[in-house]
């Protein structure tokens, strides 16, 4: 399936592979190269990365797994957050055009690979303008490095923009049942110009599946510590609502993490989720979405869920980012 206009040719389904090495408490990494290499074996070949996660440490661990599977894989990854040397958390953002030419030549090393198919500016810069972003970016794709260009929770205004200087294959953005803020403008945009939409955290940072940890016994350096749905005044109205999916999938004899991508797969053939998953046993969970079709009485039901709080302490998007994971 080709994503957007100009993407490239992916599955329904992809996998977000940050919590491998970041952000979700302590990973298993043999267990995480055993998943990578599992997606493979399922088709799931569109996989995620970027330079912010683990400073590194996820793009060298991806590396490591594909190697030897190259041409199977689509491989994404991102530039553009600056990670702090110590905490890997977001320190600021630089999308200068020689940030990006040091910023790909860094990844292609850490990832063993001499090209990226998809390569997203992760975060709009505010003291660049995307148009010299997207330029630079324009001649990684000249040069052979990059297939794709795309970009991470960008404006419909820095779309537009992106756009008219290089075909975007792409947008990245939060989307699931509990996220639905892309749907007024920027899903309105990237179906115009013809760009696919990726959507990251499809099941509410594992909220969704109704099988996560209660905020009080996640690790403590756990990112969902600081977002407020997870907090204890929204916590327990959220984990209702996801009762509400849970009923759902008891009918259809799924869980509730399925029936969260289905919604997300019925709207529109444009959109490849990449669900983020560090073990075998909840990739293959998610796989078993594909296969899930709900009615559609279920699907506008499932619509009207509205959840308590944002889905960041920061919605601003300003250098900082202290809300940039994902």
């Amino acid at each position: 399936m080709i994503l957007g206009t100009d993407g490239p040719d992916i599955g329904r389904l992809g996998l977000g592979c940050m919590g491998m090495s970041y952000a979700y408490g302590v990973a298993d990494q043999a267990e995480a190269v055993a998943t990578l290499n599992r997606a493979l074996d399922l088709g799931i070949t569109f996989l995620d990365t970027a330079d912010l996660y683990g400073g590194g440490a996820n793009e060298r661990l991806v590396g490591k797994a594909i190697a030897g599977r190259r041409d199977e894989v689509v491989l994404a990854s991102k530039f553009g957050i600056l990670a702090d040397p110590v905490t890997h958390r977001p320190a600021g953002v630089n999308s200068s055009p020689s940030y990006v030419r040091s910023a790909i030549d860094a990844s292609l090393t850490r990832l063993g690979v001499d090209h990226l198919d998809l390569y997203y500016q992760h975060r709009v810069d505010p003291a660049v303008p995307i148009e010299e972003t997207v330029g630079a970016m324009a001649e990684l794709v000249e040069a052979g490095t990059v297939k794709h260009l795309g970009l991470s929770e960008a404006s419909a205004d820095s779309i537009r923009r992106a756009q008219a200087v290089h075909p975007i294959a792409v947008v990245q953005s939060e989307w699931s049942l509990f996220s639905r803020d892309i749907e007024n403008e920027v899903l309105p945009v990237c179906r115009e110009l013809g760009i696919g939409i990726v959507p990251y955290s499809p099941l509410g940072r594992g909220m969704l599946t109704g099988a996560g940890p209660r905020t009080e016994d996640l690790a403590a350096d756990d990112f969902r510590r600081t977002l407020p749905r997870f907090d204890a005044e929204n916590l327990d109205a959220n984990l209702a609502l996801v009762e509400e999916i849970r009923a759902v999938a008891n009918r259809y004899e799924a869980t509730a993490g399925q029936v969260a991508l289905a919604w997300l797969l019925a709207q529109g053939n444009d959109v490849t989720p990449i669900p983020g998953t560090k073990r075998r046993k909840y990739l293959e969970e998610n796989h078993g979405a594909l296969d899930l079709v709900l009615s559609p009485a279920d699907l506008e039901s499932l619509s009207k869920l509205t959840p308590a709080g944002t889905r960041y302490p920061d919605m601003n998007w300003v250098a900082g980012q202290s809300a940039a994971l994902g």
